[in-house]
């Protein structure tokens, strides 16, 4: 027996059983979110995998930079360090997810979920970042003294470490990928995600240890079959490329190497030592920075950031030059070192170059940072909008309630109006419904009430699926026609309008994606993804559960299916 056109009835209950399983998985990915009293928003509020600012509350701030008294800068560049600046103030505070991010040319956009006080907010995003120049402490005493404690901590580190690290020798011995080892394993947050490469080395650009290992005990594509020891850990590490002086093997010099390593790092004494106690603070600061640039080095073509000093800057710098030649001077940025080079030489021009094991990413974003403490880039503070716990709540329950009742009175029109195929709708869109929550638990999506708007757009936009499919099958029953056959005509008249109408749906959220500011982006996303979703149940759920009771009998009762044929047709059946 067939229940349409070249369709066979194993084939709908396959398909059925993997709609069973499909729906299943997609309970058990929310149900453990699920409390055990399901009341009203609440049951709803425990699918919601994350909350925007909207719906927990907390601040919403958008600055404006002024550039008129900056001239001949990077804008773009300006913006972006001032946003990682911020960011990482922002992160100060503790708040989960939170939102920094640029709007077009000039704005600044802070978004604080569960941040009350917004004074303090304000005042702390708002100070110019603090760029600092320090020298070393004559009085800093290289000696620690450690507690039992530490000691005990430091000596349990550097046994499981050199553990660690003889493991994943033995690994490589026996045939791993030494890039995919130093991916998954290397605690170098630098190198790791290159797969431990360090790039090239002319000499003295790593610890002591480092260096002799690399230039005199390995041997080209060869690693260390013993962990190498230094102040940051255990190493191992692989020589994969050298360069030579000379074409001649019996002549030639190597004057450099490219190295990669996997570094387990273990406690040291310096990480018990308060780092104020290294430094003294200077009179050199960010103002007196006028620009930072990245620069390439001649000879290696490494990449470095050169400083340029404005006038009070210069002789203050070729002061601390002067009076630090041979020793290190660090860098601050909000109070974090972020480049300590070793001074070689007085620096009286008012330039210098930070050099180190900088790949051009690290060096753009050094750059940046610079650039954002030495404007400093006047921000001022054009927006400001404060969402209390209380009205967040408000605000989901009020929208989740509307939503619910708005679906409960859908399913009664369908059920009263089709009959039947209303039912199936019903149980089509519960479907639906499960699987939209789960792909918003999975992807995570962070629901506003404008995303909860785009969500049930998308259940209206099935329902209208599911009308289009019904009208068409209804005419194809008053027509006489089998009920197998109208059922697959009925979707094969209506899939064109649907698909039409549901392409064009999602170049409109294409479109809001990739120019809409973040709340409409929300909206656009679960919008896009209720209608892919959407076509799903429309096509394949409600299309199944029509063909199951695609049988004879109601060819002979066609009131369940609110349809009524003329006497000369009932007559011919």
């Amino acid at each position: 027996m067939v229940v349409g056109p070249k369709i066979s009835r194993k084939r709908v209950w396959t398909t059925f059983a993997g709609i069973i399983v499909l729906t299943i998985l997609a309970g058990l990915i929310i149900y453990p979110n699920v409390p055990a009293s399901l009341p009203g928003a609440s049951f709803f509020n425990s699918f919601l995998p994350r909350l925007g600012l909207d719906l927990q509350g907390g601040a919403h701030l958008v600055y404006e930079a002024d550039f008129s008294d900056l001239k001949g800068i990077d804008e773009a560049t300006a913006m972006s360090g001032v946003r990682d600046v911020i960011e990482r103030r922002v992160n100060a505070f503790g708040v989960s997810e939170p939102v920094v991010q640029t709007s077009g040319n000039n704005r600044l956009i802070v978004e604080l979920a569960g941040v009350f006080d917004v004074n303090d907010a304000i005042k702390q995003i708002g100070e110019t970042p603090l760029l600092e120049f320090k020298e070393p402490n004559p009085n800093y005493s290289e000696a620690i003294d450690l507690t039992p404690e530490q000691k005990e901590a430091i000596a349990k580190s550097e046994a499981d470490a050199k553990v660690r690290a003889e493991d994943l020798i033995r690994q490589l011995e026996a045939g791993a990928d030494f890039a995919d080892l130093a991916r998954e394993h290397s605690e170098d947050p630098v190198s790791a995600a290159a797969g431990g490469d360090l790039g090239w080395s002319s000499g003295d650009q790593f610890v002591p240890e480092f260096e002799d290992v690399l230039w005199n005990g390995i041997g080209l594509n060869e690693f260390t079959r013993q962990p190498v020891k230094t102040q940051f850990g255990y190493h191992i590490i692989q020589k994969t490329d050298m360069a030579t002086d000379s074409d001649d093997p019996k002549e030639r010099d190597i004057t450099q190497v490219r190295a990669r390593h996997i570094l387990i790092r273990t406690l040291s004494p310096e990480m018990f030592r308060d780092p104020d106690e290294q430094w003294l603070a200077t009179e050199l600061t960010g103002r007196n920075l006028d620009r930072a640039q990245v620069v390439f080095d001649p000879q290696t073509s490494e990449p470095s950031v050169s400083l340029q000093f404005d006038e009070e800057g210069k002789q203050l710098f070729a002061d601390i030059t002067q009076r630090n030649i041979g020793q290190p001077v660090a860098i601050f940025l909000d109070g974090y070192p972020i480049s300590i080079p070793t001074v070689r030489e007085a620096i009286t021009q008012g330039e210098a170059v930070i050099s180190g094991t900088f790949n051009l990413n690290e060096a753009k974003e050094l750059s940046q940072r610079l650039n954002a403490g030495a404007l400093p880039i006047p921000i001022n503070l054009i927006s400001q909008q404060t969402i209390g716990p209380s009205l967040g709540k408000v605000s989901l329950q009020k929208s989740l309630l509307a939503g619910l009742i708005g679906l409960i009175l859908v399913a009664i029109f369908m059920i009263a109006f089709y009959r039947l195929p209303g039912i199936m709708a019903v149980i089509a869109l519960v479907i639906y419904s499960m699987l939209a929550l789960a792909v918003f638990e999975l992807w995570p999506i962070t629901l506003t009430l404008a995303g909860i708007a785009g969500f049930i757009l998308s259940i209206g936009m099935a329902v209208d699926a599911n009308v289009l499919i019904f009208e068409r099958m209804r005419e194809e029953l008053r027509l006489g026609k089998p009920m197998g056959t109208a059922v697959e005509e009925g979707f094969k008249r209506a899939w064109t309008s649907i698909r039409d109408s549901n392409v064009s749906s999602l170049i409109t959220c294409l479109i809001l994606i990739w120019f809409g500011t973040s709340v409409i982006k929300g909206f656009a996303i679960t919008l896009g993804l209720g209608i892919i979703i959407s076509m799903f149940s429309a096509i394949t759920v409600s299309r199944t559960l029509l063909r199951l009771v695609a049988r004879p009998y109601f060819i002979k009762h066609l009131a369940w299916f609110n349809v009524k044929v003329n006497q000369e047709l009932e007559t011919k059946q």
